[in-house]
């Protein structure tokens, strides 16, 4: 049986494609529409002005007048301005939507149509038409303060419903912070399905006690000003610390009374993770500068303190023994202040000594031999060297001092003993990683890791680690110039470090050292080995230089591409090429369909998808669940670690895995 308003509605159909014409004339009119076709848009302007349709569906792209200038036509005439125009296209970029939006355009049905979902959204538009005609002459008999408000409160709550397929999260909560709405996107952010949550305090779900002050002021400044904005610390469901941009909105009932708060939360941790690494950078950019600065002034008061000393000793040989003890404690001291300032200029200018090549294994041996001697026999030291590990120009010493600051530290975050493992191996840092890592650059490395499984670090702490004279240790157990140490060596060498802790499970500190430059290096021979065999690729990511890269590697060795830069691009195309495509490849973190949502809708056109995830967050149970994801890869990764994890996949189940990766 039909639906009543498809009976009594007219539909005007506007596309210079016959084809087109036919299957939406068709298509309508067997849904219970009465149907109008035009075939250009001035024939399009003069039938909608002799008998204004109920609703126009209008292609953007045709000949002479295109969609947007037709639009902007219909609009500004009295007999078809209220004609709710539903644009489609094969477009998809955002401006061409805003600007056919800016014209008064209600809806986009991006092409290839999908009949469902074109009944679905006229029937909407011509319901949401219906709602406010009844509304405007409602509307006649109320005060214009009462209407205004009936509108906006209105438009709020048709906004709530159609928005589940926003990546945002968005959350009703009453005065007592029982929540009433849960979108989509909250369930996707959060990992609580609103089945768990409606009703539930909305303060012991999201956020860590120490924010709760903070929640508390929010909801007293927002009872004034009825908004609020700004940027919040939440957990989600596995406990996993995140940061959303959040916005605030008291909503009022029909007579103006608060009735609830609306609020629309977007994820902005990775975003945050990047600017606090060019943060870091900065900061201690300018503290090195600050330093070298005053190191340089030290040297010069030291310098004749020192010698003044020195010679006074030897001027005054027959003094009594009291002022040769406090000439000597005077050049001690001095000696001390002079060895302080040369880290600090370590710390700032990095260090320079005497550059050879070093085999980076043999450094290995005499640290490993020295915890052995030295440390405490509660505290486990191994050791995993890379077979073939490349060499690396630099001064012994200082690469000495490296690892010996490194492997201290880690001994004095076990008090009462545990383990610390050190390990090296080869890395090819290509283009695809550089873009993800603001320090790296392309080319060779040797990736020293210490990791130990001491009392780790809080962020707060983390942050600081570096900075020259910042230390955790009791006075007298440390200057605070070890790491700053390590990271001008580091820098001196054109590397760079990255750290990882966890309170109470430990810490791992990796150091990328450039590598020599080797003659046949093993990656080309590594990654020929991996080749494709034509298989297709949908990789979908909303950076376009990742994409781009991405794409150009696959290529390379022998994967055809298709690219998506969104949830709901993606699902378009794979739609259209389910039969061909072999395996998908995901980012987890974009605009209007995240990556979660998109993998479900792929899960459930086909349950065999294979979905490779990638994100620059960490890894977590979530991610790894989710069905038809096969693997997750962090971002920055390498085009070796991709091209495994495709080759691992897409070969797991041939019957001889050998040949199958043959060129």
């Amino acid at each position: 049986m039909k639906n009543d308003v498809n009976k009594s509605s007219v539909i005007l159909i506007v596309d210079d494609t016959p084809i087109n014409l036919e299957m939406l004339f068709d298509f309508l009119g067997q849904a219970g529409f009465t149907v109008l076709i035009a075939e250009d848009g001035e024939s399009a302007i003069a039938r909608a002005e002799y008998a204004p349709p109920d609703l126009i569906l209008l292609d953007i792209l045709m000949p002479g007048m295109d969609g947007f200038e037709t639009c902007r036509l219909l609009k500004s005439s009295e007999l078809t301005q209220n004609i709710p125009v539903i644009f489609m296209t094969a477009l998809s970029e955002t401006v061409d939507k805003v600007r056919g939006f800016e014209l008064g355009a209600v809806d986009y049905l991006t092409k290839p149509l999908q009949h469902q979902e074109v009944l679905a959204r006229i029937q909407l538009h011509l319901k949401l038409r219906t709602l406010t005609k009844t509304l405007q002459e409602q509307n006649l008999r109320l005060e214009s303060e009462i209407a205004e408000r009936l509108r906006v409160e209105e438009k709020i709550r048709e906004q709530a419903a159609l928005l589940d397929i926003t990546s945002d999260a968005i959350i009703v909560k009453d005065f007592v912070n029982q929540i009433r709405f849960w979108n989509k996107g909250a369930e996707n952010l959060y990992g609580w399905k609103a089945t768990d949550v409606i009703g539930m305090n909305v303060n012991q779900i999201l956020y860590p006690p120490e924010s709760l002050s903070q929640i508390q002021n929010i909801s007293a400044s927002i009872a004034e000003s009825g908004f609020w904005q700004g940027e919040l610390h939440q957990v989600n469901k596995q406990g996993k610390d995140i940061i959303v941009a959040s916005r605030w909105t008291l909503m009022r009932d029909r007579n103006g009374q608060p009735k609830s708060i609306l609020t629309v939360n977007t994820d902005i941790t990775e975003k945050k993770h990047l600017e606090n690494q060019i943060l870091r950078a900065q900061r201690l950019e300018s503290i090195g500068t600050l330093a070298s600065g005053i190191a340089h002034d030290l040297n010069n008061i030291l310098t004749p303190i020192l010698t003044a000393s020195q010679l006074l000793q030897l001027k005054m040989s027959d003094t009594n023994e009291r002022n040769q003890q406090m000439l000597q404690t005077i050049e001690n001291n001095s000696k001390r202040g002079a060895a302080l300032v040369k880290q600090v200029l370590q710390f700032a200018r990095g260090v320079e000594g005497q550059r050879t090549i070093v085999q980076v294994n043999h450094l290995f041996s005499e640290i490993q031999q020295i915890v052995q001697e030295t440390f405490p026999k509660s505290i486990e030291l191994a050791v995993d060297i890379q077979p073939g590990l490349w060499a690396v120009i630099s001064d012994p010493t200082h690469l000495h001092q490296l690892l010996m600051n490194l492997v201290v530290n880690a001994r004095d975050a076990m008090p009462r003993g545990g383990q610390i493992k050190i390990s090296a191996e080869n890395l090819f840092i290509d283009q695809q990683y550089a873009r993800m890592n603001l320090d790296a650059r392309v080319g060779a490395y040797i990736v020293i890791t210490v990791a130990d499984t001491g009392i780790g670090m809080p962020s707060d702490i983390l942050d600081r680690i570096f900075e020259p004279f910042f230390t955790t240790k009791d006075i007298g157990k440390g200057t605070g110039l070890g790491l700053s140490t390590v990271r001008g060596i580091i820098q001196s060498h054109g590397g760079f470090i990255t750290v990882a802790s966890q309170v109470a499970r430990g810490s791992e500190f990796k150091v990328y050292l450039p590598a020599v430059e080797v003659a046949k290096t093993p990656q080309g021979q590594d990654l020929e080995l991996l080749n494709g065999n034509g298989e297709l690729i949908l990789v979908v990511d909303d950076e376009s230089e990742i994409l781009e890269t991405t794409k150009i590697s696959l290529e390379t060795y022998n994967y055809r591409v298709m690219t998506a830069s969104n949830g709901i691009e993606a699902i378009a195309l794979y739609a259209r090429h389910e039969d061909k495509i072999n395996l998908v490849l995901m980012d987890m973190m974009m605009p209007s369909m995240d990556g979660a949502t998109a993998i479900s809708t792929l899960q459930k056109m086909n349950s065999q998808v294979k979905v490779v995830a990638v994100s620059g967050l960490n890894a977590n149970d979530k991610l790894t669940k989710i069905p038809g994801v096969k693997k997750f890869i962090p971002k920055p990764y390498t085009t070796k670690e991709l091209l495994q994890t495709l080759h691992n996949i897409l070969v797991e189940k041939a019957p001889n895995p050998k040949g199958a990766v043959k060129a």
